[in-house]
């Protein structure tokens, strides 16, 4: 992989993907296909050659699958104690 190029994506990736960010309407393979279409309308962007993100687009499909993949979990218990407490609070007890 071109240095110069996996320096770049990997800028790209943090700075456009971020963690929890994905909304239920698309699965995480459809989103990565999306901003993967994107890095490289980027990459074009910033003179990267065809040549050269072609060589790269097998190696960065991971980097990018795992990075739409970051979920921040959903606690539930958390949710359930603060929900639990907002409404005693509200009582005024």
């Amino acid at each position: 992989m071109s240095k110069r190029f996996q320096n770049w994506a990997e800028t790209w990736i943090e700075d456009n993907i971020l963690p929890g960010a994905n909304p239920d309407i698309e699965s995480h393979d459809a989103r990565a296909r999306r901003l993967m279409d994107e890095m490289y309308a980027a990459a074009a962007a910033a003179n990267f050659s065809d040549l050269e993100t072609a060589e790269e687009r097998e190696h960065l499909a991971p980097l990018v699958l795992a990075a739409v993949a970051d979920d921040t979990e959903f606690d539930y218990d958390t949710f359930t104690l603060k929900y639990l407490l907002a409404i005693e609070l509200e009582d005024g007890d």
